[in-house]
């Protein structure tokens, strides 16, 4: 591999215009497409094979009127002090809304609260509910207006209004986090390579790559059905790649530089060798994303596909684009070492002359690790495990409106409704029964019911209401606790249990679905899944680092160091935004259950994230290994050529993921900072630490792997051993110093194919 990469970075030097215009025609083919493309709908949010699931899908089937994915609104009216709903002036004004509200194109329905018993018993509280024709998210803004305006008419008349329901919900805003993040990237850059043109080639190749990827989400969003969640995300997981991998490609060749290549070859030897390490790093976080698809929720799949596939064309862009800039640069692209003018590159020349042979950080850290490995290890693995305890009381659900700042309408009307009707009217169940195979359907529905009422925690349960055919029916049960309480869950387990026996006495099948019912079974269906995903990525890493590594206890000790930097990550997660510690810095209003696709998405990112640092850093020292250091001496001599760029890579890496911190959608928010966390955790602590530690350890052992195996597996050769010997008979051909060469060997053309 690390041969034909050679051969692609020095054509993708020589083809530069080639190259480049490839890229900007993509671009600009994919921005074309997102424009043209019609706007994205509804995001239906289905669990497939769950009981929550599979009761709103038999309402859509038996009750085709009831628009089971139509937007809804609760507009909550509470009297003045010392009045009552009832009085003739606020029941005046509480029916003025309700027909002002079905005026509108959009509207199915508006319940008048006193006529559907929507009044509290105090009669201080009413509520009327409006149920629209389309999803929430598809209503024109015309039609929120009218809800907003005549809700602010009811607040003129004297009463105190408030909107809640998902009518009301718009896209979610970022702010300026990530225009920050991509700042605190620039800046890590320029210091990094003391040049502004070397320090704006990675971010002028994330932009692009970005663009073509959300471009590309954007005109498949109607047709597949994308959130704007799923752009956020693929943005965000992109630029931190994109940055970082045309980091380690741009570092390699200013390495080569300072090595004394000329540039042509200087660029095929650092695609050659930090490519092939991209190239696995970035196979990593595909198999990551992608493995998504084992929890079987649509939404979640289509998540990591389309993140990785943001990732595989920031792969290809640091293997083609970069080289072909690198062409465009010429000498304003330096060695490693040395700085432009207008950055102070004379006085840092003068001062890296004066202390040549004092060793730089990484070196010296390195050395303080490997005669300490003990202490550092414990050091670490103490401190990893006590952050990551809070984990152990992770709470899931999706997310309800008590989740929301108290400065909102739609937490205020929340709160107002519990006040009114009890915390459980939040969370209302809906029970339906199928009782099409049962002989006495009605018999059914009152055996439902009288069930139900017999249950402990129950506050309310309606009449059951069947269809026009009357083989099917919904019960409206109003729990005695609020919807995230456990109490409430296992009333939802009891109603289950009590179906299994209601079906063997009349053949009529129980389902039990909502919002709150549909948490319970996200929950559960997730935490089934996290072990057989768990498998299936570290087991595919697993396999794909000991090709890269020719090795068994070094991808072991990998994936372990994974296990123990997420868990930290998500035990911070849960402190943050569960137990409220330290909230106020994150911008959290009110703490919340972890939003329930939240930790294995992040798990899977994570993974995919801390190969890429395992790859980057190992990978060199191996290559001093083989080239006949000692271990532990191959230990330091890695840190000495990679731990500068790694460090940068996290940092930017987390200046990018803190940039989503700021956005107003709570799962992006907590994702953004769980990767943040995670990759400080991971790449600090972990790779730096724990990582040069159990290496100096093992010793030697650490490179083991049975001969048999050694036969068995592919030599991809990510160390660039092969380049060895190849670049040098091809070095009196290659460019000259200022990149101007032209013409490509048609030789190396050839060869590309045969890979």
């Amino acid at each position: 591999m690390a041969t034909f990469l050679y051969r692609l970075g020095r054509l993708a030097f020589r083809r530069r215009h080639f190259v480049a215009l490839i890229w900007v025609a993509l671009l600009t083919l994919a921005g074309f497409a997102a424009a043209s493309a019609p706007a994205a709908g509804n995001t239906s949010f289905s669990v497939p094979g769950t009981e929550a699931q599979k009761a709103f899908d038999l309402l859509e089937q038996r009750f085709p009127g009831m628009s089971a994915d139509g937007g809804t609104a609760r507009v909550v009216f509470k009297a003045p002090a010392g009045e009552k709903m009832t009085d003739a002036a606020n029941k005046n004004t509480v029916q003025q809304t309700v027909d002002e509200l079905g005026d509108g194109p959009e509207v199915a329905s508006v319940a008048d609260p006193y006529k559907a018993d929507a009044v509290s018993k105090d009669g201080t509280i009413a509520y009327a509910s409006v149920k629209y024709k389309v999803p929430g998210m598809e209503l024109e803004d015309g039609t929120r207006e009218v809800l907003e305006e005549t809700a602010q008419d009811a607040r003129d008349a004297g009463l105190t209004v408030e909107v809640g329901g998902d009518a009301l919900l718009a896209q979610p805003e970022t702010g300026t986090g990530e225009v920050i993040g991509i700042a605190v990237a620039a800046v890590v850059l320029v210091i990094t390579f003391g040049s502004l043109v070397a320090a704006g080639l990675p971010l002028l190749t994330a932009v692009i790559g970005v663009g073509i990827g959300v471009s590309a989400i954007t005109a498949l969003a109607s047709t597949l059905e994308l959130g704007s969640t799923t752009s956020t995300l693929a943005t965000m997981i992109g630029l931190a790649v994109g940055i970082d991998y045309a980091l380690f490609v741009l570092s390699r060749y200013r390495a080569e530089l300072a090595a004394g290549r000329e540039r042509e070859e200087a660029a095929g030897r650092a695609v050659g060798t930090a490519g092939s390490a991209v190239v696995f790093a970035g196979l990593t976080v595909v198999i990551a994303l992608v493995g998504l698809a084992v929890v079987n929720m649509p939404m979640l799949t289509k998540m990591g596909v389309a993140a990785a596939g943001t990732v595989a064309i920031a792969v290809l862009i640091a293997l083609t684009m970069i080289p072909a800039l690198l062409g465009y640069a010429g000498r304003r692209v330096k060695p490693a070492g040395e700085k432009s003018r207008f950055l102070g590159g004379a006085r840092a020349a003068r001062k890296a002359a004066s202390a040549k042979a004092k060793p730089n950080m990484g070196t010296r850290w390195a050395r303080f690790v490997v005669r300490r490995p003990i202490v550092v290890l414990l050091l670490g693995i103490v401190g990893l495990g006590a952050v990551a305890a809070p984990a152990a009381s992770m709470d899931l659900g999706i997310g309800d409106d008590s989740s929301l700042a108290t400065s909102t309408t739609q937490r205020r009307a929340y709160d107002l409704l519990s006040e009114g009707f009890g915390p459980g009217f939040n969370g209302p169940l809906v029970v339906v029964v199928d009782a099409q195979a049962s002989d006495d359907p009605d018999a059914a529905f009152t055996e439902v019911t009288d069930q139900i009422k017999g249950l402990e925690n129950v506050a309310t349960v309606m009449p059951a209401a069947p269809n026009k055919a009357g083989d099917t029916a919904t019960i409206t049960v109003i729990p005695a606790a609020e919807p995230s309480s456990v109490t409430t869950e296992e009333l939802v387990h009891g109603i289950r249990d009590a179906g299994m026996e209601i079906k063997a006495d009349t053949d009529a099948d129980v389902l039990v679905t909502g919002t709150t019912a549909m948490n319970i079974d996200v929950a559960q269906k997730l935490n089934d899944a996290l072990i057989p995903y768990l498998a299936l990525v570290v087991g595919l890493a697993f396999l794909l680092l000991i090709v890269v590594f020719r090795s068994i206890l070094v991808p072991l000790k990998a994936a372990l160091g994974f296990l123990l930097s997420v868990m930290a990550a998500l035990g911070a997660v849960v402190a943050v935004f569960q137990w409220g510690w330290m909230a106020d810095l994150v911008g959290v209003d009110e703490t919340r259950p972890i939003v329930a696709i939240m930790p294995i998405f992040m798990i899977g990112v994570v993974f995919g994230l801390a190969m890429d640092y395992e790859v980057f850093l190992v990978t060199r020292m191996r290559e001093a290994y083989i080239h006949g250091e000692k271990a532990s001496q191959a230990v330091v001599t890695g840190f000495n050529h990679s731990a500068r760029v790694v460090t940068a890579a996290a940092v930017i890496m987390i200046a990018v993921f803190a940039g989503f911190i700021g956005s107003s959608e709570a799962m992006v928010k907590m994702i953004g900072f769980g990767l943040a966390i995670a990759v400080f955790f991971d790449a600090f602590i972990v790779r730096m630490a724990i990582v040069p530690a159990v290496l100096a350890l093992l010793g030697k052992k650490a490179w083991w792997l049975p001969k048999w195996l050694d036969r068995v597996l592919p030599n991809v050769d990510v160390e660039g051993e092969g380049l060895r010997t190849h670049g040098d008979s091809a070095h009196s051909s290659s460019s000259s110093g200022s990149g101007d060469s032209k013409g490509a060997d048609p030789d190396e053309e050839r060869e590309l194919v045969k890979f």
